[in-house]
């Protein structure tokens, strides 16, 4: 597979490269990342032919959204896409604030708000930071159950009236370009799917080697609908990357022993084709008719020049078969 080539985003006009630029490392996920080493993996990916670049305002309090944009500055505009996420306004302390994962992160609160005016606050906060004249696609982030506990469906309902519809109106106005949910949750996402003009979604850990479960309902509805997916997360927070080691990463900690297991089945089928367990992992979302792009987070020029080579790699038809009626 080409990483440069494209694909649409649903009917809207858009079209992301097939390796899109995951940028929570720009924002210091598990360790501290210099700024001059964020410039260097956004010009790896342009020079390698990727122009579809994601971030959030909750990737390091702000500090991704910062990055990602001084390090596009000066390119032609209408040559790269650009994603972020609204639903966490990132409130700015002197000190203490919320534990993070990311080491780069000012001391912060974040306030979640799906409202018609907080989307809007955070969508204005986002281009100040980035200093974008606009942002492409909007995605509303983690309208789920880690964060919102029983409060989901509330939080649910006031994204459907609040987040949508604002969304939807600065779409119209041609402002954005495409909007949708970010979330792995896959009732959410169906909810969004079926009750939102929605033009996307980006789908972490639900479409990967590991967890197929966003294939039953999700994916086969987005074709259906012509809603654009953006696979996220395809390494499943690392170990489908790293292999069944001691201390993988899997869901954001330490792999447990069952999926320690599985993986090792993964590999072993992957070793008996000669491919890397790490290539097949991240071609494998693409093989669905409904992903635009797999979306995985790089961090330098080295992890952006071993994902380019992963997608490019060779993958016999027979492994996918195989695989077929592996892990689900």
């Amino acid at each position: 597979m080409n990483p440069a080539d494209t694909a649409p985003i649903g009917r809207t006009g858009l079209r992301v490269s097939r390796l899109g630029f995951g940028g929570t490392g720009l924002g210091g996920l598990f360790r501290s990342m210099a700024a001059s080493d964020a410039q260097d993996a956004v010009d790896a990916a342009w020079e390698a032919g990727l122009r579809y670049f994601d971030t959030a305002p909750q990737y390091g309090a702000g500090t991704a959204e910062r990055r990602l944009g001084a390090a596009l500055r000066g390119r032609e505009r209408d040559e790269y896409v650009v994603s972020s996420k609204v639903g966490k306004l990132i409130r700015e302390l002197q000190e203490g604030g919320v534990p993070t994962m990311f080491a780069d992160a000012p001391p912060h609160e974040i306030v979640y708000d799906y409202s018609y005016d907080g989307v809007l606050r955070s969508l204005e906060a986002t281009l100040e930071r980035t200093g974008l004249g606009r942002i492409d696609i909007v995605l509303i982030h983690d309208v789920n159950r880690k964060y919102h506990g029983d409060r989901v469906m509330d939080r649910l309902e006031e994204a459907l009236a609040g987040a949508c519809a604002a969304l939807r109106r600065l779409r119209d106005e041609g402002v954005i370009r495409a909007f949708g949910p970010a979330g792995n949750e896959l009732d959410v996402t169906l909810r969004f799917l079926r009750e939102a003009d929605i033009d996307c979604l980006m789908l972490p850990q639900r479409w990967t080697l590991l967890d197929r479960s966003g294939g039953a309902e999700v994916l086969p509805l987005c074709v259906e609908r012509g809603v654009g997916v953006l696979a996220a997360a395809p390494f499943a927070s690392g170990i489908l990357a790293t292999g069944a080691e001691q201390g993988a990463m899997h869901d954001y900690g330490p792999a447990g022993l069952a999926i320690l297991e599985r993986v090792r089945r993964l590999e072993s089928a992957c070793a008996r084709f000669d491919v890397a367990l790490a290539a097949a992992a991240l071609q494998f979302p693409l093989l669905h008719p409904a992903v635009a792009s797999v979306v995985a987070g790089m961090r330098s020029r080295a992890e952006v020049e071993r994902n380019v080579a992963l997608l490019r790699a060779p993958v016999p038809q027979a492994l996918w078969v195989e695989l077929d009626g592996g892990p689900s």
